[in-house]
């Protein structure tokens, strides 16, 4: 599925393609699921830049088929899972062999290619960025989403007090949380300072952009961390370092997940952290939609009306 030109889910394409040998160093895979996410509609949009035509999505999964020259990691039949690079909105999948990752047994492929870039996402915002203790505060914005469901759930775990904000009472009720929120942006500076005690949180996670920017300051406790972490309304305004440090020497990061898996070992070492969890059940895929690869637009769309809750899947 590739995108032509910048626009809205209808510019989604399909289109055929040869299958390839996999080179020195890369590996073939058959895709068998494939995982839908925020920042597709970012390089579909043009927010995130890329060349035309994109093919589109970063995270699928599937069984190896064949493997370059110099590839030792894995081999033919091995469960593997991607998540750089561009192309997984595909039925097969040519990738190198440093961004693969060799999936445990009790790792099924839609689950891989549900929670990899949403956990491991998680698992560097909870444990790579700041060192929160038990008994801190943090407030998750889209809580019921697919990254801050397991982001909140992975806070948790670790003892953090969590405020889980939420788009609506159905919403809601899916989240497990201290205290789970569904009041607008404009109310809720009031409520969370009413919750800590007039203290604000150690931490804001927000993945929301612009509409959430100015009320996420405002929730922020003295020497607070903004973690600015999606766009999924819009990127965020330019900043006034003067502002940040008037509203009691706040800190912000602008992460992102490339970083963080950088290399194999990183990458390796995320994986076997975020699989880990998944296998005591700390978080869970939370897979509630499932669309055809080919109806791939129709999902944008509900992904970018807020219609979906929690991980949604797309199947070749």
């Amino acid at each position: 599925m590739v995108v032509r030109e910048l626009g809205g889910p209808e510019v989604i394409e399909r289109e055929d393609f040869i299958v390839p040998e996999p080179g020195p160093g890369e590996v073939l895979f058959e895709t068998e699921a494939v995982g839908l996410n925020f920042i597709d509609t970012y390089f579909r949009k043009g927010l995130y830049k890329a060349p035309l035509p994109i093919a589109l999505g970063s995270e699928s999964a599937g069984t190896v088929i064949a493997v370059g020259q110099g590839v030792d990691t894995v081999s033919p039949g091995d469960r593997v899972g991607a998540l750089t690079g561009a192309g997984g909105y595909a039925t097969h999948r040519l990738c190198s062999a440093a961004q693969v990752v060799k999936l445990p047994d009790y790792i099924d492929a839609r689950t891989a290619a549900a929670t990899m870039v949403k956990g491991f996402t998680a698992c560097y915002l909870a444990a790579d960025i700041e060192p929160l203790e038990p008994g801190q505060w943090a407030l998750v914005h889209s809580a019921a989403g697919g990254t801050g469901s397991l982001l909140t759930s992975w806070l948790r775990d670790k003892g953090v007090r969590v405020i889980a904000h939420v788009g609506s009472p159905e919403k809601a009720r899916l989240v497990e949380a201290e205290t789970v929120l569904d009041c607008s942006f404009d109310e809720l500076a009031g409520k969370v300072r009413e919750l800590t005690a007039g203290e604000g949180v150690s931490v804001v996670f927000d993945g929301v952009g612009k509409d959430s920017w100015s009320a996420s300051l405002v929730c922020l406790a003295r020497r607070g961390m903004m973690v600015s972490f999606g766009n999924a309304s819009g990127a965020v305004p330019p900043v006034s370092l003067l502002d940040l440090m008037a509203a009691g020497s706040l800190r912000v990061t602008r992460p992102t997940l490339a970083d963080f898996i950088a290399t194999p070992g990183m990458l390796s070492s995320t994986a076997e952290r975020t699989f880990d969890r998944l296998r005591r059940g700390v978080i869970d895929a939370n897979i509630r939609q499932h669309f055809a690869l080919a109806d791939a637009a129709q999902a944008h769309r509900a992904l970018e009306a807020r219609q979906t809750v929690g991980a949604t899947v797309l199947v070749p």
